[in-house]
């Protein structure tokens, strides 16, 4: 089967399109025909050598949709179904014709939900509502996940909304991409080329601050962030897009009684991660989240649909088409 696979982590010319063995699927996974991948910024970390587990040769792609091959009586021949896993760090990934999938870690996707869009949910679907449930979520909360262009912050954006947050806020840098957010029905988007994050969330909460903040950039965003916190505001840290170093006034916290936290998708206990599958699913079938794709690559293209990722940071995700 074709496979795009780094042969080496020293950057883009290592990635190759490749025939690989068709994998087999064994006791307690089964055989995904993949459709489509998401295209992530973990992929393009591994592949220039910034995370020490990985070894090459290896097949990137950590999520993405596509069909039952053989199946049994809980997924049969032909269901359509997306997941994530340690694919494409720990073994082989979604840049390929197929994937042998465990069991319990497939999710159905709605009939109204393209393989596409589908590609890009598990992952950033998961991490946000399991970061926002640890973070204590209850309606009538107010949510902030800046990067509205972001997987994890559009997606916290909307599933806080769904769930009731009185205000589900978020943040770019760029006016085009506050203008395209505002079209896309995001209605409390703060344009940082007008106003600081801070002078934002006071704005929309009228001083109140963020009970949650789910906060996959880090680096400056953290630290401008925690004076808006409400009194015993939670900030969770889950990425860092923006720097890994950021600078905290210890009196922010303390006066607030306020805490900082961090998350990890793959730290979470499989049951977790299916109860969530599950309430991620009510929510696409219903239409109350929709994902957000900005453009789809074939597969031996995938250079391409890195650079593209991390080069023009899209609003919305990047899927390779298989």
């Amino acid at each position: 089967m074709r496979a795009m696979q780094a042969a080496a982590f020293s950057g883009y010319d290592n990635l190759e399109l490749v025939d690989v063995q068709k994998p087999v699927a064994t006791d307690g996974n089964l055989l995904v025909r993949i459709t489509a991948a998401g295209v992530t910024p973990l992929d393009n970390t591994i592949l220039h050598g910034h995370i020490a587990v990985a070894t090459a040769p290896l097949v990137l792609g950590s999520e993405g949709a596509g069909v039952i091959e053989g199946g049994d009586a809980e997924f049969p021949n032909g269901s359509r179904v997306m997941f994530m896993g340690p694919f494409g760090l720990f073994e082989s990934g979604t840049f390929a014709g197929y994937v042998a999938v465990p069991r319990e870690l497939l999710g159905r996707i709605p009939d109204n939900v393209t393989d596409v869009e589908a590609a890009g949910v598990p992952v950033a679907y998961l991490t946000a509502y399991l970061a926002l449930k640890n973070a204590g979520f209850a309606p009538g909360k107010v949510v902030f996940a800046p990067a509205i262009g972001g997987s994890v912050g559009n997606a916290a954006t909307q599933l806080a909304k769904a769930l009731g947050a009185k205000h589900a806020i978020s943040s770019t840098t760029n006016a085009n991409k506050a203008i395209e957010a505002t079209k896309l029905g995001f209605d409390e988007v703060i344009d940082q080329t007008k106003e600081s994050l801070v002078a934002g969330i006071n704005r929309i909460t009228d001083g109140y601050g963020a009970d949650i903040v789910i906060d996959a950039i880090d680096g400056e965003v953290l630290s401008g962030t925690l004076p808006a916190l409400a009194q015993k505001g939670s900030l969770t840290t889950i990425g860092y897009a923006g720097g890994q170093e950021a600078t905290i006034k210890v009196m922010q916290l303390i006066w607030k009684s306020a805490t900082i936290k961090s998350f990890l998708l793959f730290k979470e206990s499989v049951e977790d991660r299916s109860d969530a599958f599950k309430i991620v699913y009510g929510l696409l079938e219903s239409g109350a989240v929709k994902p957000i794709f900005a453009r789809t690559f074939p597969l031996a293209e995938a250079v391409q649909a890195l650079r593209y990722l991390v080069k023009e940071r899209p609003l919305g995700r990047v899927v390779l088409t298989i």
